[in-house]
């Protein structure tokens, strides 16, 4: 490989599958970003987002990374992981602060610093920030300015998206992927990076809400005006689907997820009533025929509410009625047919599916819901290192003693 190829590695940690995706640039700039190495594993030691099995989440990273490995023909040293569960939590926050030089130019040193008043928030020992994602600013009560520097004012403020979550669940995320012989570039919030996937500006602008509806938890995101205004995270997702298929047809747990994904239809008037299928009894009891229809009335109200929690979040915000985009469905469970009637329904907006797009290389292996999360980490990590990014490292912002660095964290934690 030529000294220009960068590559990326993302690492998808989630509840019912842990998916790697290699990608570099090909030597030909930014642009160009190509999947050379996919790989998957079934993963076991997840519930809800968070790292219950330590033991087990290490054997299937080292499964998934492996079999990317093989394909990509180049080993995997870091990596970007996705961070979900709904001990999430999101706030906007406001930073004021004078503009120092004399002439009233605004200079990068003044982003930095507003930056900086914005995050100094009340946050419990047991929390911290993940995320710092600038909204705008605003340059003497002018507002929706995007990037301030070289501007004049006196007064400049920074309205900011922060993204918290619970120390031990990232600890243990970066503990599991070092175990696997990895180390952690960054964590990045699992919605977020999906975005960056599935998403394109326009979208963005007019005002979207992204659903991820993975197997433990689904993940909604926010956007209007071109930046992100709120995410949240809900513990629940296909596998509750799985599970209620499981306890009303009487059925072992896999058959019924085996069921959901041959079967399954998350709105039951598009189910003709003559269609029936066959149920595996549990115990060594003879199988048996139900109708389809019966399926999709166990698997309706559920999905139904995912949605209607999922609009609960999105109605928090004030903007919520403005948002043109509509709803952007992805992640595993979205592939059910129905889903995107059943959304239309309940958000009472246009709904369309999103995957990723506009990939080389192996982009064919990537272009489902599924590797949404995946895809969008390798993306998130090029604008991170190409400081295109809206978080922190776009900034320059040195992490202060209470922002997410898992470099400085680990730092000779388990390597003793």
């Amino acid at each position: 490989m030529g000294q220009a190829v960068r590559t990326y590695v993302g690492l998808d940690i989630g509840t019912t599958k842990i998916s790697c995706i290699i990608a570099d640039t090909g030597g030909t700039g930014t642009e160009a970003l190509r999947v050379v190495g996919v790989g998957t594993a079934p993963s076991e030691g997840l519930r809800r987002g968070v790292v219950v099995d330590l033991d087990k989440t290490v054997a299937s990273i080292q499964r998934a990374v492996d079999e990317a490995e093989r394909m990509a023909g180049v080993p995997a040293k870091g990596v970007y992981a996705g961070i979900a569960g709904d001990h999430i939590r999101s706030i906007n926050s406001r930073g004021v602060i004078a503009v120092s030089r004399r002439d009233n130019e605004i200079g990068r040193a003044d982003v930095d610093r507003v930056i900086e008043a914005a995050k100094a928030i009340a946050i419990p020992m047991d929390r911290e920030i993940i995320h710092v994602i600038p909204q705008e600013y605003i340059v003497d009560d002018q507002d929706g300015i995007k990037d301030p520097v070289g501007m004049s004012g006196v007064r400049l403020e920074a309205e900011v998206h922060i993204i918290t979550g619970a120390v031990t669940s990232a600890k243990n995320i970066c503990r599991s992927i070092q175990r696997a012989h990895l180390k952690v570039f960054d964590l990045v919030l699992e919605p977020l990076a999906s975005s960056h996937a599935v998403l394109d500006d326009d979208e963005r602008d007019l005002g979207v809400v992204l659903l991820d509806i993975g197997g433990g938890t689904t993940d909604v995101a926010v956007f209007y005006e071109g930046s992100i205004r709120h995410t949240a995270i809900l513990p629940f997702g296909g596998a509750n689907v799985t599970n209620d298929i499981a306890i009303g047809l009487r059925t072992p747990i896999d058959k019924a997820e085996a069921i959901k994904i041959q079967h399954g239809c998350a709105l039951a008037s598009l189910v003709p009533s003559t269609e029936s299928i066959s149920v595996s009894g549990v115990g060594g009891r003879a199988d048996r025929e139900i109708a389809r229809h019966v399926l999709a009335s166990m698997i309706e109200p559920r999905m139904e509410e995912i949605f209607q929690l999922a609009n609960k979040e999105v109605k928090k915000n004030h903007f919520a009625e403005l948002l043109g985009g509509g709803v952007v469905l992805t992640g595993g469970t979205s592939l059910m047919p129905g889903v995107t009637e059943l959304a239309e329904q309940v958000f009472e907006m246009p709904v369309r599916l999103g995957a990723p797009q506009g990939l080389g290389g192996l982009s064919a292996n990537v272009a489902d819901p599924r590797f949404s999360t995946g895809v969008g980490l390798v993306l998130h990590a090029l604008h991170a290192e190409n400081g295109e990014d809206g978080s922190r490292e776009r900034r320059g912002v040195e992490p202060s003693r209470t922002s997410f660095d898992p470099r400085r964290w680990f730092k000779g934690l388990f390597y003793s």
